[in-house]
């Protein structure tokens, strides 16, 4: 489940060197459209997910043209316009739909059972739906025209500009790309979590530790390192309570990155 929430959070940094802090209110948002349409309208709960990612990705052009590509660069002003997109979305869904709780039904009711192990379908589908777009973003940018056009606007913004690629559709691209993949999280964790205005903030920072452990412009680190902390947040909680787990979760990354700073699969930045 966390890498398929930071896999969008990630791309956006891998391509444009973009740390979106509204990726959390984003996801938050799209798992409130599925379940407008799945619940309050009853239309089909794929079909409602495939709008409500369709929907979430127009945004995403949105934020890239007049958010986005004025924060390039600035990380001053990549805060403030990011902070601000999570208060607008926070309160508009505080505005128009309260701050009541939802769920939405689960997409893969049921239980799998393995010998003496039983797993949730809900969230054995929601990992092979984060690793199959993991495995097709990776081929997609080391594969494709536009992808490796991606690869040169993130490695040399300039050098990309002079060999005649659009560097803005190309950036355009990639946040609908990112949004899309937050809006696919939304979705199908909403129907593992309640839905709610704030359920964001916690989901960011995962996906912030995913990422620098993962390492910075790696989208493959992301594999090892959502396994690492899915299976700290999945057994620390047994041995010991909830803060103290987090604390050992927290101080185990901590450690991982004094020896490897870079995280796993991540370039040395210095």
């Amino acid at each position: 489940m966390y890498i398929l929430v930071a896999l969008g959070f990630a791309f956006l940094i891998s391509i444009m060197g973009i740390v979106n802090f509204s990726h959390g209110a984003i996801y938050m948002v799209a798992g409130y459209i599925c379940f407008q349409l799945a619940v309050e309208y009853g239309w089909n709960q794929w079909i409602s997910l495939i709008v409500a990612t369709a929907v979430v990705s127009a945004f995403g052009l949105f934020l890239e043209r007049y958010c986005f590509r004025f924060a390039t660069e600035n990380l001053d002003r990549m805060i403030v316009i990011t902070i601000a997109i999570i208060v607008i979305l926070e309160n508009f869904v505080n505005v128009t739909v309260g701050v009541f709780v939802r769920a939405l039904p689960s997409f893969a009711p049921g239980i799998l059972k393995v010998g003496s192990l039983s797993f949730s379908m809900e969230k054995v589908l929601t990992f092979l739906i984060g690793g199959t777009l993991l495995a097709a973003i990776i081929w997609f940018t080391r594969r494709t025209t536009l992808g490796l056009q991606m690869q040169a606007v993130s490695q040399n913004l300039a050098g990309a500009t002079l060999q005649g690629i659009n560097v803005h559709r190309i950036s355009a691209l990639a946040c609908a790309m990112s949004c899309g993949m937050a809006a696919i999280a939304g979705c199908l964790m909403g129907a593992i979590f309640n839905l709610g205005p704030y359920m964001g903030h916690n989901i960011l920072v995962k996906a912030l530790e995913l990422v620098i452990l993962g390492g910075i412009g790696s989208v493959g680190g992301i594999f090892f390192a959502g396994g690492i902390i899915g299976t700290m947040d999945a057994v620390l909680p047994i041995l010991t309570n909830g803060p103290t787990s987090q604390a050992i979760a927290l101080a185990i990354i901590i450690t991982i990155l004094v020896f490897r700073p870079q995280g796993f699969l991540g370039r040395q930045l210095v």
